[in-house]
């Protein structure tokens, strides 16, 4: 099965296994959509995820993290689009709520959250936000 918007759908499965306080979601696996998946591990939004291989498909499991029965997530939202990309240079790239949530950018140099593009100087695709 073909998906027009694959990271659109990983955001989605993320976003409806949260709203059904699920403790974890598998996603079909991309080497793209694991480096996602480790940013936003690495500033503490999901626990874990663990790419595992059946009859030949490697899926990601995801393990989501919650707070006193609170998704940590509260908004997560696909940035840039197939149909309509966006793209920002590194001075100009958008704190998300004043600092406390994060923006996903995709650059030269891999996948990283947007202080560590602010931080290295360089800008790039804006694939999602989180808060």
């Amino acid at each position: 099965m073909s998906f027009v918007d694959p990271i659109g759908d990983m955001i989605t499965r993320i976003r409806n296994a949260q709203l059904r306080a699920l403790s974890n979601v598998a996603i079909p696996s991309s080497k793209f959509r694991a480096k996602i998946l480790e940013v936003l591990k690495q500033e503490g939004y999901i626990a874990n995820y663990k790419v595992l291989s059946e009859n030949k498909k490697e899926t990601l499991h995801v393990d989501l993290k919650y707070s006193n029965g609170l998704p940590v997530i509260k908004e997560i939202k696909r940035i840039s689009k197939p149909g309509r990309r966006i793209y920002a240079k590194a001075g100009s790239i958008a704190k998300i709520q004043n600092g406390l949530g994060l923006a996903i950018v995709s650059t030269s140099m891999g996948i990283m959250s947007d202080n560590d593009a602010r931080t290295k100087n360089v800008g790039g695709e804006i694939i999602c936000r989180v808060f």
